[in-house]
């Protein structure tokens, strides 16, 4: 019999890990600027196909397990992102260790990656779900197997990294336009200088662009002046709280909306035919793992033991609704999930400060690389490739990954001066601090909570319209303005499948240029 022959090889490792160090350090930058992280998924595929494309003896397979590798990390670092910065938005004296950090971080990504292994057969196999990023990687991945993509990628990457050190680095270019300083009754307008922007615009399309901004519009510039004038507001600061918390409460009732459906769905599949059974040692070794992430958890963090159980439990839930989502929807909205397992654990419960965003970074990293690796596989059950050696490089990925993202936070920390600034936003973050903190205005919390249940049921993109009334104006408009390049150039061109495929190319190298550069400016202003 002849022994199959790894696509995992050595030197898929190499180029993977050393594209995961890049990626995951630009994630972080980006999550903490944008407060959003669109899939790396395509840009790694094209990378990877732009590597090992010419190499001898090289396959889809290899390429496919290379961009399954590569793209672990990104997550890692967006569930970090999400959560530990509004520890020391709350408390700036808050200190927590290294050690703390990597303990976050790896736990989420075994986790994550452990549970990957129970729902990729229900969701991939036998559901089917669409797996939008997952898709596009196949696609990608089958259209430049020759490597045309790349000469426009990269130079989409170079053309946005020296805009980015010109602005940042040389201090040539603004930040931030305002196109409107502002009134008594009216907040400033302004628009972000930014080729990331642009781009993440044009991935996520019109429809949710367009959602996001008109939250913008609906928080700042709608119930803003409305409640002064009519006095509901006692000054501006009562309206920024009063917006702040309903744009909360938007992005907790979709998720709320998620567990719903994911309810429902799971009632349904109990009366069809049952999913074929989990193997027996697959189980055991899980089981091991969820032990393991309960003595690190306690020894490591200020978690409590029982904390940390019922954090498993948790990580099982959110994680299971995190691979659906993404299946169906393409939409990860990791932060939103970790909230949801802080409230259900500080419930029953008192977590110190430390140990509820301990528990909210361990879920959103955990629900992130699950997304993460469910697209890669339902990419890689498209090309073949077997789901086995998937799984083994997304371990590698999400290890190595969550130690890079751990050391980018601390990084950008020092040389940034902290979180909440222009700089570095972190606005989802910050979400997460207003719920451990205690919310500023409860009413316009669960007011939120329910029109964002009923929109998300009504299948309408509420998060979007969550993320805008909530996040600075300069943030939605540019990805707006993004959008609407977009849908004008592809109106315009005759062939829009490749008008498409090239603008995700563009798209990809504008946010991976302007990440970049940005971690590495932060990196040379430490030293």
């Amino acid at each position: 019999m002849k022994e199959e022959k790894s696509p995992l090889t050595s030197r898929a490792i190499a180029v993977g890990i050393i594209g995961l160090i890049i990626i995951t350090s630009s994630s972080m930058y980006v999550a903490l600027r944008m407060g959003a992280l669109p899939w790396p998924t395509v840009f790694v595929t094209v990378l990877s196909m732009a590597i090992l494309g010419k190499a001898k003896g090289s396959t889809l397979e290899e390429i496919n397990c290379t961009h399954t590798l590569m793209s672990a990390g990104a997550m890692v670092a967006g569930g970090l992102a999400f959560t530990l910065p509004g520890l020391w938005m709350t408390d700036p004296s808050a200190s927590l260790s290294i050690i703390t950090i990597l303990a976050i971080s790896i736990v989420g990504a075994v986790l994550g990656t452990a549970f990957t292994v129970i729902f990729r057969r229900t969701f991939i196999e036998k559901e089917q779900l669409p797996y939008p990023m997952g898709e596009a990687a196949y696609n990608t991945l089958i259209a430049g197997k020759e490597g045309k993509g790349a000469p426009l990628l990269f130079s989409s990457l170079t053309l946005s990294a020296l805009f980015t050190f010109v602005r940042d680095g040389l201090g040539k270019i603004p930040s931030v336009l305002t196109l409107f300083a502002g009134s008594s009754m009216f907040p400033a307008l302004s628009v972000w200088v930014s080729p990331m922007a642009l781009g993440i615009g044009a991935i996520i399309g019109p429809v949710l662009a367009l959602m996001w901004f008109g939250g913008a519009i609906l928080g700042y510039f709608i119930l803003t002046p409305i409640g002064l004038i009519t006095g509901l507001f006692e000054g501006m600061a009562d309206a920024d709280a009063f917006r702040s918390n309903l744009g909360i409460g938007l992005m907790i009732g979709t998720g709320i909306g998620v567990a719903i459906k994911a309810v429902i769905a799971l009632l349904k599949r109990g009366k069809g035919k049952a999913s074929s059974p989990i193997s027996r040692p697959v189980i055991i070794s899980i089981l091991a793992i969820c032990l393991f992430a309960v003595i690190i958890l306690t020894l490591a963090t200020e978690i409590t033991i029982l904390e940390a159980f019922l954090l498993i439990i948790g990580v099982y839930l959110t994680t299971y609704l995190s691979g659906m989502l993404t299946g169906q929807t393409g939409i990860n909205p990791m932060e939103i999930f970790a909230i949801l397992v802080l409230l259900g654990i500080s419930a029953v419960l008192s977590p110190s400060l430390a140990a509820a965003f301990s528990i909210a970074g361990v879920v959103a990293v955990a629900c992130g690389l699950t997304g993460d690796v469910m697209n890669d596989l339902k990419s890689g059950s498209l090309v073949g490739t077997r789901p086995r050696y998937q799984i083994i490089a997304e371990g590698i990925g999400g290890i190595i990954g969550a130690v890079t993202a751990a050391f980018a936070l601390i990084v950008l920390k020092d040389a940034m001066g902290g979180f909440g600034s222009a700089e570095l936003p972190a606005p989802q973050a910050a979400a997460v601090a207003a719920m451990v903190g205690g919310l500023t205005d409860s009413l316009a919390f669960f007011i939120g909570v329910g029109i964002g249940l009923v929109l998300y049921l009504l299948k309408v993109p509420s998060a979007n319209l969550g993320l805008g009334v909530y996040l600075p104006t300069y943030i939605s408009s540019a990805m707006a303005l993004g959008a609407v390049i977009m849908a004008a150039v592809r109106k315009a061109s005759r062939n829009k499948e490749k008008a498409d495929e090239k603008a995700s190319l563009i798209s990809s190298g504008l946010l991976g240029g302007e990440g970049i550069t940005g971690v590495i400016i932060a990196i040379v202003s430490m030293f």
